[in-house]
């Protein structure tokens, strides 16, 4: 077939063009064709990818682009390129140096997508993340799947979103008489609430049946946050399509939680996320979060619908959908030129809405067993075992974990006091008297010594323990990249939380960040800071220039009064350190790539600001004191003096320094 096919394009080229060195007359000439290469077929990856069909249009092979879709391709070939920076360390052998590739790429893909939740869907974007996930998890050994969807919403979604309407019953009856106009929220019936209408009364009962049980549990506990929101109560019955009231449920994009927060979005109202907890998983401090949220993006709009929908897609994407509408800032009249899943966002809302008010008219119970969401709160110290803390309190170590979803470890976060929640039939005196028992050798430590097993490597190992391959190096003379079986090599463990955690509301929760237009009252500076000025550039975004002049974003939008959405040419106030003033100074001048290249020697654990940790002694010595992630290499290198001399200088033997310590270093 493929010599036929060979020969028909031969005939069909000769009789259409005349070929360089070919005459009419010459009929012993051939044409020497190169063969097309075969297409590679759909590779099935194990990862959360596209599937079939998914994300395949009809369009030209080459389209012109608008600004918001080179923004994201722009920085789709920047991650591409870090990536390719990390594969090409580890053919040098450089762990180091591919590790921290490996993690500017990663928290670059998920900056990317908590910029523009929306593009979950593009193909570009999907085989970016497939690429930079796999080999994150190559390097650090992940067998297990980590990245599949946790909770049924994100199949039902799927098949909510698509378009196959085979299910649709369209005799379908809408109840008669329903409280419509009694809201604060309007709930408009049309074609795209009943259809989701019909997906949850006829399709999927037992979907919301479920809902509605677990409604009985939570759904007190959010309206009364609502209240001292100001927020229209009916709104909790968005985390039924968000998360179908599940504390546990994990998008594969990472969003997380019973109102499905991403890791940024989460830091500005007070989330606190770490190696050891995740507050997104609380439903207490999450649903407080999502009110607060909620209410700065209806002071954006003005209009709840818009609101829910910038819930679900970033301001630039909705402003884009409300543009290609002909610039009317309505959610219905955007709707066609919104993605799919923000689509279906605010009908799924209103017909969840519809039958939580109304069961009974559309065929569930009126009511449901069970019991409001309580606890009672005992302070243990950190680094307590879960399984010693279960036993104190007699229930068993998974039970212990529901009372506090926000646990990720097998101990409590180090630190200060942790508000642990338990049972409220718990005994208090009891469980103290159980908790004093605990041996003082039980209690984890800081660092902990791990012996090497058969078929790992330093990747393994840190992310194990929730570290770097740099922290190992750092705690580990002489540590080679090659280890064996065995060999016993010390661990640090990462630090918890810079404050004290919170029993029910966000542990940095600052006051409400966001109003429609500037705000009189405005944050005082902190202590010891001055005041820089920078001006918003296209493609900035709140969470990058707060990565850049190293603050919160909600210190931002505080400090001017601002929501969720910067222009162009706005001129922002932000207050950094008076010791570092000249360094952020500089930063309103500095290309993008410039900032960004600051901030992944950061994330690196680079310190940029060596100069201003220093002092010089009356010797004629200069000091440091070491920072986390620090290596005495690194530290010899930054002041240009040779390893052997500080170690002299110090009195340190091998390569083991300590967060705190006080190193002296030449001044000459």
């Amino acid at each position: 077939m493929l010599k036929k096919l060979r020969k028909t394009a031969i005939a069909i080229t000769c009789c259409m063009f005349i070929a360089p060195g070919i005459t009419a007359q010459d009929t012993t000439a051939t044409l020497d064709l190169k063969e097309m290469p075969l297409r590679l077929l759909d590779y099935k990856s194990p990862m959360q990818g596209l599937q079939e069909g998914d994300g395949i249009t009809q369009q030209p092979a080459m389209q012109e682009l608008d600004n918001f879709q080179k923004d994201i391709m722009s920085r789709i070939s920047d991650i591409y390129r870090i990536h390719i920076k990390a594969m090409e360390a580890q053919v040098g052998n450089d762990p180091l140096e591919a590790e921290a590739q490996i993690n500017d790429a990663v928290a670059a893909t998920q900056g990317l997508l908590d910029d523009y939740p929306e593009i979950r869907g593009d193909r570009r974007f999907t085989e970016l993340y497939r690429s930079v996930i796999s080999e994150y998890r190559q390097f650090y050994g992940i067998t297990e799947v980590a990245n599949e969807p946790e909770g049924e919403i994100f199949a039902i979604q799927e098949e909510l979103f698509s378009e196959d309407d085979s299910w649709m019953n369209e005799d379908y009856d809408f109840p008669e008489d329903l409280p419509l106009n009694k809201t604060d929220v309007p709930l408009i019936q049309n074609d795209k609430v009943n259809r989701h209408l019909v997906y949850y009364t006829l399709r999927r009962p037992e979907v919301m049946e479920t809902w509605l049980q677990r409604a009985v549990k939570y759904q007190p506990m959010m309206r009364k946050i609502f209240r001292e929101e100001g927020v229209p109560e009916e709104l909790t019955y968005l985390a039924f399509i968000e998360s179908g009231l599940n504390p546990s449920a994990r998008s594969w994009a990472a969003a997380v939680g019973m109102w499905q927060f991403i890791r940024a979005t989460g830091s500005v109202y007070g989330l606190e996320a770490n190696w050891w907890i995740d507050e997104r998983r609380d439903p207490e401090k999450a649903t407080r979060a999502a009110a607060r949220h909620l209410r700065d993006l209806y002071n954006i709009w003005g209009d709840w619908h818009l609101a829910m929908a910038n819930y679900n897609i970033s301001p630039r994407g909705l402003k884009r959908a409300i543009n290609r509408a002909g610039g009317v800032e309505d959610y219905w009249a955007a709707y066609p030129y919104l993605p799919r899943e923000t689509r279906g966002y605010v009908p799924g809302f209103i017909a969840t809405t519809l039958i939580g008010m109304n069961p009974e008219e559309f065929g569930f119970q009126k009511s449901y067993p069970g019991e409001p969401y309580s606890y009672k709160v005992v302070e243990v110290d950190g680094l307590m075992e879960l399984a010693d803390l279960a036993a104190a309190a007699g229930v068993t170590t998974e039970e212990l974990k529901e009372y506090n979803p926000e646990l990720l470890r097998w101990a409590t976060p180090p630190g200060g006091k942790y508000p642990l929640k338990l049972p409220v039939e718990t005994d208090r005196e009891e469980f103290l008297a159980n908790y004093n028992e605990i041996p003082k050798e039980s209690r984890s430590q800081n660092i902990t010594m791990h012996t090497v097993q058969r078929g790992e490597s330093l990747g393994i190992i840190a992310r194990k323990y929730g570290t770097t391959v740099a922290g190992l190096y750092g705690s580990n003379e002489n540590l080679s990249s090659t280890i064996y079986p065995g060999q016993k090599i010390v661990v640090p463990l990462p630090q918890g939380s810079a404050t004290q955690i919170s029993a029910n509301k966000p542990t940095n929760q600052q006051r409400s960040v966001t109003t429609r237009r500037s705000s009189s009252s405005q944050v005082s500076a902190p202590a010891n800071s001055t005041a820089v000025t920078y001006k918003v550039k296209t493609g900035d975004t709140v969470g990058h220039i707060a990565e850049w002049y190293d603050v919160r974003a909600w210190n931002i939008r505080t400090w001017n009064g601002i929501g969720n959405t910067i222009r162009v040419g706005q001129s922002l106030t932000i207050h950094v350190p008076n010791s570092r003033k000249s360094h952020y100074e500089k930063v309103n001048e500095m290309s993008y790539a410039e900032k960004q290249a600051i901030e992944r020697k950061q994330r690196r654990g680079e310190d940029i600001f060596i100069a201003s940790a220093t002092s010089t002694d009356s010797d004629n010595y200069t000091t440091y004191t070491v920072k986390q992630n620090d290596t005495l290499s690194e530290i010899a290198e930054s002041f240009g003096v040779g390893l052997s001399q500080l170690r002299s200088l110090n009195n340190i033997s091998g390569n083991r320094i300590y967060v705190g310590q006080t190193l002296r270093i030449s001044a000459n």
